[in-house]
């Protein structure tokens, strides 16, 4: 099978890759949560961890979910950026949310805990980056471009 020449490969912006990794993350911490919290307790608190975050079964489809988006809206530049504002809006929600829920039994649904809260905010500032990251041009400019 002949390979492309690395000319013919199309650059990837920033924000893409961005939505890749934040995808391939989240997907892979969605499924290591499994390994610590199994299936009990699916949407109540539950002082079990991965790295400092408390999480529950249901914590684990959110991230699976957001991290299989990533993976599926990547590949494009204006998908990518709709990624970024889902991660925006869903994760700046979350954090509000998390400011109520966390410690309070009641309404902590996703088992949330500080650490929860720190990394909402900061995926919602990854989502902000991915959404509004300036476009640059990566095609060489057209001969009609360069004459006008």
């Amino acid at each position: 099978m002949a390979q492309r020449p690395d000319s013919a490969r199309p650059d990837r912006h920033p924000a893409q890759l961005l939505a890749l990794a934040i995808g391939a993350i989240y997907t892979l911490i969605g499924i290591l949560g499994f390994f610590v919290t199994g299936f009990e307790n699916f949407a109540a608190e539950t002082d079990k961890t991965l790295l400092g975050f408390e999480i529950n079964p249901l914590h684990n489809l959110v991230h699976l979910a957001i991290g299989l988006a990533g993976l599926a809206l990547w590949r494009r530049l204006d998908t990518a950026r709709t990624y970024g504002w889902l991660l925006a809006a869903g994760y700046g929600l979350t954090f509000i949310y998390g400011l109520f829920a966390t410690g309070n039994s009641d309404i902590n649904f996703l088992s949330l805990n500080g650490a929860d809260n720190g990394l909402h905010l900061l995926s919602a500032a990854a989502g902000l980056a991915i959404a509004l990251w300036p476009a640059t041009r990566t095609a060489p400019a057209s001969r009609s471009d360069r004459t006008a």
